[in-house]
C-alpha cells in the first residue's frame, strides 16, 4: 500500500513540473513603434483610433486563442486605473474584462472593482509571482504592463515570452516599453504577423 501511495504521490508531482515547465510568463502589449505604451499623460487615444482591436481581421481569431492559455494575470497602478477609466468600470463593474485572478501592483490605496477577482500587492515579484503560477493551474501569466514592472520579473529570470503589437504610430514621449537593457543574450525573434494593414506582431522569446 505504501508502495503505492509512493507512485502515486512521485506521479502528482511529475504532473506538477510538467505544467510548470510548459507554462510561458508573457509580457502581451500593444506598442508604438519607437517603443512606448502610453503618451506622456498616460493615453491610449493614439491606439484608440483604431476601433475595437479585438475585432481586426487576425486578432479577432488569435487574441481569444491567447486569452484562454491565460490563467492569471499582472498589472501595475497606472494601467489598472487606465483599465477602469476605458470602460468606467466602477460604474459599471461587470465590463471587467478578465475572467482569471489579476495581480495588481501598487505602493497607493486604489479603487475595488465590484466582483472582480483583484488581488492588490506590493514589494517583490518573486514571491507574488510563484502564487501566480499556482493559482494559473498550469496555464500562463500574462503581465499585461507597465513596462517597469515587467522589467521586475525579467530582472528575476521570471519573463519568458515577450508579443508586441506594434501600431504604425511614434509618439515624442510616454511610458516606456520596457525599461531594462536587454543585449547579451538578445531576444530571439521566433514569430511575426500582420493583422490587416495596421498592426505587426511580433513574438520574441526571452
Amino acid at each position: 500500500m505504501r508502495g503505492g501511495l509512493v507512485v502515486v504521490i512521485f506521479m502528482l508531482a511529475e504532473r506538477f513540473l510538467n505544467l510548470v515547465e510548459t507554462m510561458k510568463t508573457q509580457y502581451y502589449t500593444a506598442t508604438s513603434i519607437n517603443g512606448y505604451l502610453a503618451d506622456e499623460n498616460h493615453s491610449l487615444d493614439w491606439l484608440f483610433q483604431f476601433g475595437d482591436i479585438e475585432e481586426i481581421e487576425g486578432v479577432q481569431d488569435d487574441y481569444p486563442q491567447f486569452i484562454d492559455q491565460v490563467g492569471a494575470l499582472a498589472m501595475g497602478s497606472t494601467t489598472y486605473e487606465s483599465v477602469i477609466e476605458q470602460e468606467n468600470l466602477l460604474d459599471n463593474p461587470e465590463k471587467w474584462p478578465y475572467e482569471v485572478p489579476a495581480w495588481v501592483f501598487s505602493s497607493r490605496e486604489l479603487p475595488v472593482v465590484d466582483g472582480a477577482d483583484i488581488r492588490f500587492v506590493r514589494g517583490d515579484v518573486a514571491p507574488i509571482h510563484a502564487d501566480m503560477v499556482e493559482a494559473a493551474g498550469g496555464k500562463n501569466v500574462w503581465l499585461v504592463g507597465g513596462g517597469d514592472l515587467v522589467g521586475q520579473f525579467h530582472d528575476h529570470g521570471l519573463l519568458d515570452e515577450i508579443i508586441l503589437t506594434v501600431a504604425p504610430v511614434t509618439l515624442a514621449s510616454g511610458a516606456p516599453l520596457l525599461p531594462r537593457t536587454i543585449t547579451t543574450p538578445p531576444l530571439k525573434l521566433v514569430n511575426v504577423q500582420q493583422y490587416s494593414d495596421v498592426f505587426a506582431v511580433l513574438t520574441y522569446e526571452v
